[in-house]
């Protein structure tokens, strides 16, 4: 009996065969192999013996003593996966946070970028305005040859083509002086063919806006070669009117 017993009883000669055989799983924790545990098992399992029933360890025993180191293996990773996924979640979480404030942060952004870009707006609007209110005595004065004697004489050439267009002011007693009278840009560029513009600011805009009213009416002309006289604006209004014309003349012809 004492020889059956021992011949049944566990063998453990290779417990430590595979000591350390590991599974290395999320932020490096140890979990027991899986091949380890059932060769454990194996290992542990009874021993059959015909006619003892004295066993150590029943079929039953082992196959419940397997299930629950199976299960604790499994119940082990499953934490291992929880702890996982429950980092995953809280990063998740802070980044849609930190996503929001971001969106947040941009709308604020963009909502001071729209203030500021009426600011700019209104304030360069004011300064077009203030320019024009500035220009409001000035003509300027087109196709005015580039000659010595007529860029030494500017304010004479005004006087000189005030009577040839509109010689009823003159008879009116209007006041057509000048305060000054110059070419614009103030250098003259050899590759352009064309004279520069002359702008003339006048001391009365009564008088300038009669004049002006005439050359709308008919071709203005110094000796004989036409010009045109029209009212001296700011850049940037200048521009903005030749676009317009172009879309009127475009809508004409296509109505036409």
């Amino acid at each position: 009996m004492t020889n059956s017993t021992e011949a049944q009883k566990p063998q453990n000669t290779k417990k430590n065969k595979k000591k350390g055989a590991t599974l290395d799983t999320f932020y490096g924790a140890k979990i027991q192999n899986t091949e380890q545990i059932e060769e454990d098992i194996q290992e542990n399992s009874p021993k059959s013996s015909k006619g003892n029933r004295n066993s150590p360890q029943t079929h039953e025993e082992f196959e419940s003593e397997r299930t629950k180191k199976m299960e604790a293996l499994w119940e082990e990773k499953w934490e291992m996966m929880q702890k996982k996924f429950t980092h995953l979640q809280n990063q998740f979480d802070q980044t849609v946070k930190e996503n929001q404030a971001l969106k947040q942060e941009l709308i604020k952004q963009s909502q001071n970028t729209k203030k500021l870009e009426e600011n700019i707006k209104y304030l360069t609007d004011k300064v077009i305005d203030l320019e024009n209110r500035g220009r409001r005595e000035n003509l300027r004065i087109i196709g005015l040859p580039e000659k010595p004697e007529i860029n030494t004489k500017l304010d004479m050439v005004i006087q000189d083509i005030i009577k040839e267009n509109c010689p009823e002011i003159l008879e009116q007693g209007g006041n057509t002086a000048t305060d000054r009278a110059h070419r614009t840009p103030s250098t003259l560029n050899p590759q352009k063919t064309t004279p520069r513009n002359v702008i003339a600011k006048f001391q009365s805009y009564q008088t300038k806006e009669k004049i002006l009213q005439e050359a709308r009416k008919r071709q203005f002309r110094y000796k004989g070669m036409p010009i045109r006289v029209t009212q001296d604006l700011a850049s940037s209004t200048l521009n903005d009117r030749k676009a317009w014309n172009m879309i009127f003349r475009k809508a004409s012809r296509a109505g036409s």
